[in-house]
C-alpha cells in the first residue's frame, strides 16, 4: 500500500472514530433524558455498531500483511 492510500485511510479512520465518539455522547445524553425515544436510541446504537465495524475493517486494512 502506497503512502497516499495510507494517508487517506488514516483520515477516514479519524473521521469514523470522531463520529463514533460523537454518537456515544448523543446516546448517553438521550438515555439520560426522560422520556426518550426508544426507536431513535436503537437507530443511533445500530449506527454506532456499523461505525465500529467500519473502523475495525479500516484498521485491519492498514496492518501490513505478514507472511509467516
Amino acid at each position: 500500500m502506497d503512502q497516499p492510500d495510507l494517508d487517506q485511510l488514516r483520515r477516514k479512520l479519524a473521521e469514523l472514530k470522531s463520529e463514533h465518539r460523537d454518537l456515544d455522547d448523543v446516546i448517553s445524553h438521550l438515555a439520560e433524558t426522560r422520556p426518550f425515544d426508544q426507536l431513535q436510541l436503537q437507530r443511533l446504537k445500530k449506527r454506532k455498531l456499523a461505525l465500529k465495524d467500519q473502523i475495525l475493517k479500516l484498521e485491519d486494512a492498514m496492518l501490513p500483511d505478514i507472511i509467516a
